[in-house]
């Protein structure tokens, strides 16, 4: 029973000695694809907001002219 204790202690300590906490660093190629993709996200975010708000107007306009 000691044996098999101090073989998981062990497993557990290599284990824990070669996990990495830090993030793995990107290539250039990489963190363009990424920027590239924000990018297009937050423009089409942006139509969407535009688009939701034009909708507001022409429900204001139609709303004004009855």
């Amino acid at each position: 029973m000691k044996k098999i204790i101090i073989v998981l202690v062990l497993m557990f300590s290599i284990s824990t000695v070669f996990t990495s906490c830090r993030e793995e660093k990107k290539t250039p190629t990489e963190k363009i694809e990424e920027a590239v993709e924000n990018t297009g996200d937050a423009i089409e975010d942006a139509a969407d907001a535009v688009e939701d708000e034009m909708e507001d107007v022409k429900e204001e306009i139609e709303d004004k002219v009855k």
